[in-house]
């Protein structure tokens, strides 16, 4: 029996072609009684603002450059991860400090207490690491801000400087804290850390005093429950059993045409902004998850990857009983997608889901 793609049952009716977004309002989810909703935006639904009053002015500022430039060196255009990245993990959470204390400004001196809380983490989300990102060196007119970091430990003294842990990258530098933030199996709720910042110039030279940016934390996390991932058991059973059948049948496989209406891959592209929610999603800007559609050909070729039943199943349908039905047009390969998003307390969310997108078709 065929399995039936969920794609092609979903909603052609959620959301309004992007050809006529532009003129359209957003299309709140779950105004289309009885239609089910595409299985990345369901995930998505569930970090959406909560309540009409949940509001966030557009992100802005250093943490957002540093999370584009990491996004757009994990995924391209249309959020798919890329073959060369090396991020190590399917999510990405910074944390934005609490900045506490009086004027941090004495003399040529800039002392800035921070903390970060990270209380509430989900469960199925596992630190594997944690890094302080910070602009160790700043220009000024007359000379340099120069910065660091020092862990505040309640009860002890001295502080301990961090040091990073390899060169700047464009500019910013690396403080693994992971050491920090573990104890255990367990993981610690807040980080306490001191900015330190001295002014070095020319002699004589003056310079404002200038805040720099506070330094963020970032969460190296694994989601478990990020995607739709295939139980290994089916995923290893789909790969044994396909098209092994094809080189007992040559004659039955002859045929290598094909027609505009067969099984094939189709655009469905969905905008972010059409549903109303490209205040908090900052890229992509669209979701293509595609589908497959059009008619499992008489003969099976090579390249549909059918497997043995639907070979068998086309086969008896067209020489043995009619009314056993063709094998219907399903995706064969799907790929993750990636989603960059501001999050309720005003952090930066990077997340892969799994199996979002469809790659490729075949019949079974």
């Amino acid at each position: 029996m065929a399995v039936p793609y969920p794609f092609t049952s979903l909603l052609l009716l959620l959301v309004v072609p992007l050809s006529q977004a532009a003129n359209q309002p957003p299309q709140p989810l779950g105004s289309l009684p009885g239609v089910p909703t595409l299985p990345l935006l369901q995930a998505l639904q569930m970090r959406a603002p909560g309540s009409p009053g949940w509001q966030v002015g557009p992100a802005s500022g250093q943490p957002l450059r540093y999370m584009l430039n990491l996004y757009r060196r994990a995924a391209d255009r249309e959020g798919r991860p890329r073959r060369s990245r090396s991020l190590g993990t399917n999510t990405i959470r910074l944390v934005q400090a609490s900045s506490h204390g009086g004027q941090p400004w004495a003399g040529r001196w800039y002392l800035q207490a921070l903390t970060y809380h990270m209380e509430g983490q989900p469960e199925a989300e596992h630190l594997l690491r944690a890094t302080v990102v910070y602009l160790p060196s700043l220009s000024l007119a007359h000379g340099r801000l120069l910065c660091a970091l020092e862990l505040v430990v309640a009860g002890e003294a001295p502080r301990v400087l961090l040091s990073p842990t390899a060169r700047p990258r464009h500019g910013w530098a690396e403080v693994d804290v992971t050491p920090y933030l573990v104890l255990g199996n367990s993981s610690v709720g807040s980080l306490a850390l001191q900015h330190v910042c001295v002014r070095a110039g020319r002699a004589g030279g003056h310079d404002a005093p200038v805040a720099p940016g506070h330094p963020f934390l970032l969460l190296y996390l694994n989601d478990t429950q990020a995607g739709l991932a295939l139980p290994a058991a089916e995923s290893h059973r789909q790969r044994r059993d396909t098209g092994t059948l094809a080189h007992d049948l040559p004659n039955y496989l002859r045929e290598q045409g094909g027609e505009k209406s067969d099984c094939s891959l189709r655009p469905f592209p969905v905008s972010f902004a059409q549903l109303g929610w490209d205040h908090w999603i900052i890229a992509p800007h669209r979701y293509n998850p595609r589908y497959c559609k059009g008619t499992c050909p008489h003969l099976l070729r090579y390249d549909y990857h059918a497997p043995n039943h639907a070979v068998v199943q086309s086969f008896v349908h067209q020489l043995v009983d009619a009314n056993v039905p063709r094998p219907s047009c399903v995706p064969y390969r799907y790929s993750p997608i990636s989603v960059l998003m501001i999050e309720r307390n005003g952090g930066i969310l990077y997340k892969e889901y799994e199996n979002m997108i469809a790659e490729s078709c075949t019949c079974r």
